[in-house]
């Protein structure tokens, strides 16, 4: 009787999706269904914590849920829009023309359901790149460490989304201890008004690893400059409304997170949106930022459907930056993607030759990833990198508000290009050294000053922590100098290069972990906790134990930090996940 039941409200709803592709009434049913699209973000997540309250099994489910699939179903079919041409550039300053979605082929993979109940993907399609694990170095044989400053933090938050929405540890190809380590606040203060970075070096005994190993934090913190004092931005969004959005409801994260961009941005700034499928599509000419309802519109109409084209996208929201670029403007393109292409040149190196393009014309690059299942991290990050940005992941709305809140200037406004980093070990004092993370980073010591090198992009306030394991001679001075961090880097203002060292000796050494500053205990446990994830060999014997034995105290002592505590929790999970 349930089966007969429900093959009746199949065959009603495909009646009633039939009825609305046609009739005089297309227009009116339009405008109501523009109207039902604006963003709710609070009402978005109160809706789904109600559904994830529901219990039912897959036929009372489906039963209950029959009458609003339809409605929704009905929605969008009312939605869909038919595209007449580009109407044209506007004016500059005024709103641009907004160019609707051509209908898309049905989605090649066979994600159409849009239902925010559907049984999440389990992440065995993702697509990493192992960057394998530093060694130990003699510094008899090598005492230079060189690599490219950098700033991502995907690795972190997509190790989030396994552990607390996949109830599993994360795939060990995809961690990156350096990306772990800077996704917290390091707490260092900022440079002078005339400086562009500072350096920070401190010392203690390592809590984990071999007995008599010290751990060593290089920090860097760049000068901050406020949301009201950088330089506007012309951002085109190049967004992926291929099928594959459709699942997890990505795109429907996007469109929030979207809605939270939007907010921050400023009356001088504009936005320019192209999305692809089957093929690329422009549907918003550069518009100024305070024209949001014009934007809004455009994003809420997105639907997703088709293969996934992200060559021509990318070609697209190039071209429209090099078209509209301004003296004194920020220019940047901005992927939102799952990072899955199946059209075209389907991988980083194949269109390596866009981004390098932009790069050369002054177009900066950011990735921002969503989705789990198929997502492809390789892609995300390695964009960003050859596109001078940096690579973001969005698990949750609260990730969206820290990177296009909190981390909008920062993202935008790069203060210095070509940053590299040398750590020089004074071999007399220093016996051996590792540096965590950093693999895919690492730079030919040789070319630390040749400034041809691409290397790291950092943007304002941003800082970036470096950790080493480290041991001592046997015999040593308090006053000997064993490590001196240098920095060299193109300012983004003069276009000078400028370098920085600074030095620590061994008498600037911590008797303890314990008296070193939060920030340092904090970083020194999310290390250690990637080196667990990701089976390093210099982590056995280590346990998520131990970990929390070093982070709780952290927590206690920084209560406001909501970042902090979820870490704590983090170690939880994967104490119940894993056997360490």
């Amino acid at each position: 009787m349930k089966q007969r039941n429900l093959l009746i409200i199949v065959l009603i709803a495909m009646l009633a999706l039939t009825a609305c592709g046609g009739g005089d009434d297309n227009e009116s049913a339009q405008t109501g269904a523009d109207a039902n699209v604006d963003l709710d973000l609070s009402d978005t997540e109160n809706e789904r914590s109600d559904q994830d309250a529901v219990d039912t099994s897959a036929e009372e489910k489906a039963a209950v849920e029959a009458p609003q699939v339809l409605a929704q179903s009905t929605q969008t079919a009312n939605m869909q829009v038919q595209v007449t041409g580009v109407v044209g550039a506007a004016p500059p300053g005024e709103a641009g023309a907004v160019v609707a979605m051509q209908p898309l082929a049905p989605p090649s993979d066979g994600t159409t359901s849009t239902d925010p109940n559907a049984i999440q993907p389990t992440p065995d399609a993702m697509t990493f790149d192992d960057p394998g694990t530093n060694p130990f170095l003699d510094t008899e044989d090598d005492h230079l460490s060189t690599f490219a400053m950098d700033v991502d933090t995907g690795s972190y938050t997509v190790a989030r989304n396994y552990l607390v929405n996949y109830n599993q540890l994360p795939d060990p190809d995809g961690i990156r201890p350096e990306e772990f380590i800077n996704y917290f606040d390091a707490g260092y203060d900022s440079p002078g008004a005339n400086d562009a970075f500072a350096i920070y070096l401190d010392a203690a005994p390592a809590p984990y690893g071999y007995d008599g190993h010290y751990l060593l934090r290089v920090g860097i913190q760049g000068r901050y400059i406020a949301p009201e004092d950088r330089d506007p931005a012309l951002l085109i969004f190049v967004i992926d409304v291929s099928g594959s959005m459709d699942m997890e409801n990505r795109l429907g994260t996007v469109k929030e997170s979207l809605a939270i961009l939007t907010d921050e941005l400023r009356e001088d700034d504009r936005v320019g949106i192209v999305v692809y499928a089957n093929q690329g599509q422009v549907i918003l000419e550069p518009t100024s930022a305070s024209n949001k309802d014009t934007i809004m519109a455009a994003i809420n109409r997105l639907q997703p459907s088709g293969s996934t084209y992200v060559e021509e996208g990318l070609n697209l929201g190039y071209q429209m930056a090099q078209e509209n670029m301004r003296e004194g403007e920020i220019t940047r393109v901005i992927i939102l993607s799952d990072g899955v292409g199946n059209v075209g040149a389907t991988g980083p190196a194949a269109i390596l030759e866009t981004v390098s393009d932009g790069v050369d014309d002054g177009i900066t690059l950011s990735t921002i990833g969503f989705g789990m299942g198929n997502y492809n991290d390789t892609m995300m990050e390695q964009l960003a990198n050859d596109g001078n940005g940096n690579y973001y992941y969005v698990d949750n709305l609260r990730e969206a508000r820290r990177v296009f809140v909190h981390n909008l200037t920062g993202m935008l406004q790069v203060i210095a290009y070509d940053a590299k980093v040398q750590v020089d070990f004074n071999p007399e004092v220093t016996d051996r050294y590792r540096l965590i993370g950093y693999e895919n980073r690492a730079i030919a010591d040789v070319d630390f000053r040749n400034d041809t090198i691409d290397a790291g992009e950092v943007g304002a306030g941003h800082s970036v922590t470096a950790l080493y394991e480290l041991a001592l001679q046997d015999e040593f001075d308090q006053d000997d100098v064993f490590a001196t961090a240098y920095i060299r880097f193109e300012d983004a203002e003069t276009r000078e290069v400028i370098e920085l060292n600074r030095t620590i000796t061994v008498g600037d050494i911590l008797e303890s972990m314990g008296d070193a500053p939060a920030s340092f205990r904090m970083q020194a446990a999310v290390a250690e906790f990637a080196e667990l994830m990701r089976g390093s060999y210099w982590s056995e014997g280590g346990t998520f134990g131990a970990i929390l034995s070093l982070a709780e105290p952290v927590a206690e002592e920084l209560p406001q930090d909501e970042q902090i505590a979820e870490f704590v929790e983090l170690v939880q999970l994967a104490m119940r996940y894993g056997d360490r």
